[in-house]
């Protein structure tokens, strides 16, 4: 398991992930960032690039679902990660972003975003 200390910061603070978890957005960051680097294999990085985009909001709803269900906030994000892992990348999408048909969702809009943020460095 990742050291929080080792986790970056958002660079999205009012929107993403972050922006979506309101007062939770602390004590989630570092589950959220561990949870879906664990479950992708990719770095902290390019994880926070996911967070910190439409696609971490979109993660961040299902968080919250979870969360609103009576799920403790790691659970929520664990149930979430699960979740997303479960999804596959279907033709349409893989058509729209470019992301190869039958990979894992979350792995698939991780590495995405990854990309999106190098191209834009």
């Amino acid at each position: 398991m990742t050291q929080t200390t080792n986790i970056p910061a958002t660079r999205n603070e009012g929107w993403g992930f972050n922006g979506t978890m309101n007062e939770h957005a602390e004590a989630a960051w570092p589950l959220a960032m561990t949870a879906v680097a664990n479950a992708t294999g990719e770095s902290l990085d390019i994880v926070r690039a996911f967070l910190d985009s439409r696609f971490g909001r979109h993660y961040a709803d299902d968080v919250l679902n979870a969360f609103d269900d009576g799920r403790s906030l790691p659970d929520a994000i664990a149930a979430a990660t699960s979740r997303w892992m479960a999804w596959t990348i279907g033709r349409q999408t893989s058509k729209n972003y470019g992301i190869p048909r039958g990979l894992p969702y979350l792995t698939g809009f991780v590495i995405h975003c990854g990309i999106c943020d190098e191209i834009a460095a």
